[in-house]
């Protein structure tokens, strides 16, 4: 019995019909109260064996621990951003605009939006993967 994540989908909701309703994942917790209910209802004349459940349990243990993993990468993603975006400080830049233009300019500051760095050229914002080059400022 492959256990999978349930995701909500309860995003466009007002909250307070979030609130009423019930949790939308799986836990450790749950998936033992499956396991001893699936134990309670088998047929005991073909009973399952212990090594299907065993087998269910690493399988659960892994796909949290994915799960985990990947959470904490996308963290340490998230920071190596900034950091890269607070190397740029006051070097030069080209940088390519969303219409295709590219301009050059000193990098006077970095923001965050939406959780991304952005660098700031000439007074415009612009997104990491729209620097062309980076270079050290000419004196």
């Amino acid at each position: 019995m492959p256990i999978s994540s349930i995701t909500s989908t309860t995003n466009s909701l007002n909250p307070q019909v979030q609130s009423n309703l019930p949790e939308q994942t799986i836990n450790q917790n749950d998936f033992l109260k499956l396991l001893v209910a699936q134990l309670a209802a088998q047929d005991p004349m073909n009973p399952v064996s212990n090594a299907e459940f065993a087998a269910q349990m690493a399988q659960f243990s892994t796909l949290q621990a994915t799960k985990t993993m990947q959470t904490n990468l996308a963290g340490v993603e998230s920071s190596q951003a900034v950091l890269q975006a607070n190397s740029f400080l006051g070097r030069s830049v080209q940088v390519q605009s969303a219409e295709g233009v590219a301009d050059s300019g000193v990098v006077s500051a970095v923001g965050i939006r939406a959780g991304m760095p952005s660098i700031i050229v000439n007074g415009q914002s612009y997104s990491l993967s729209q620097v062309l080059s980076v270079s050290l400022p000419q004196p």
